[in-house]
């Protein structure tokens, strides 16, 4: 389960992200663009992934993680659980939503390294 006090936190300990409202939502960014929101009322949050991690995301478990019931949805944004998903899996959907709305300079900060072999 993740709050919204572990929320604000770590998004806001990217580099360069800001909290501002959005309509009834929290909302988290980085030069201006949404990676994050959070809606109080529905206890969840929606993170703007690709397609491709959207659905790697919600194949590990469709109640926790899934795609925005709309167009939106189809363009990434994908809703978040907050009850029922574990905190592993919610820091890496919110890093990877931070990557694919940052500047590239910004993201390779929390892009895993991979090993040239």
């Amino acid at each position: 389960m993740v709050d919204l006090n572990s929320f604000r936190t770590f998004a806001l300990s990217f580099a360069e992200a800001e909290e501002l409202p959005h309509f009834e939502k929290t909302s988290f960014r980085i030069k201006k663009k949404i990676f994050a929101t959070f809606d109080e009322k529905k206890n969840h949050a929606v993170v703007k992934l690709s397609l491709i991690d959207q659905s790697v995301f919600a194949d590990s478990n469709k109640e926790v993680i899934y795609p925005l019931a709309n167009k939106w949805g189809k363009q990434g944004w994908t809703v978040i659980e907050l009850k029922k998903v574990k905190k592993t899996v919610f820091k890496d959907a919110l890093t990877t939503a931070y990557c694919e709305v940052a500047p590239e300079k910004l993201a390779a900060k929390y892009r895993p390294q991979s090993n040239p072999d």
